[in-house]
């Protein structure tokens, strides 16, 4: 459940940033969010439905002066949550369905903003492994 992810290169990563409502704490959300990775992980995890991993992050609070070119709005308490799936096809068909419906509803009405974005992978790598030539 907290264990290292490998994801295989060409996947397709969502990108999820999910605000909360003023008043709502992030320890409020958690079983919420949860429950949802809960079940994207064992109901549409692999061949059965196109999920390869993924990850959720809460916003620490923390903004970079060296990486900021213009100020920032997305300073509001967040999760971002990170999905890898085969293809945005499955992603898709995963949150169509019934079951994620009911999950992430719970956790929209805690939420005044949500939106998710996909994108192709165009590189990966890790410190300190070097290509052979």
């Amino acid at each position: 459940m907290f264990g290292p992810i490998t994801i295989p290169f060409g996947a397709k990563m969502l990108f999820n940033t999910v605000t909360l409502k003023p008043g709502v704490t992030c320890e409020e959300v958690e079983m919420a969010v949860g429950e949802l990775c809960a079940v994207v992980k064992g109901i549409y995890g692999g061949e059965k439905g196109g999920f390869i991993a993924g990850q959720v992050f809460r916003f620490s609070g923390f903004v970079s002066n060296e990486g900021l070119v213009s100020a920032s709005s997305t300073t509001d308490n967040h999760y971002v949550i990170i999905t890898y799936w085969r293809s945005f096809d499955a992603h898709e068909r995963s949150h169509a369905d019934d079951i994620f419906r009911k999950k992430f509803g719970k956790l929209a009405t805690m939420c005044s903003e949500t939106k998710e974005l996909g994108y192709d992978m165009l590189w990966q790598g890790a410190a300190g492994v070097h290509e052979q030539k």
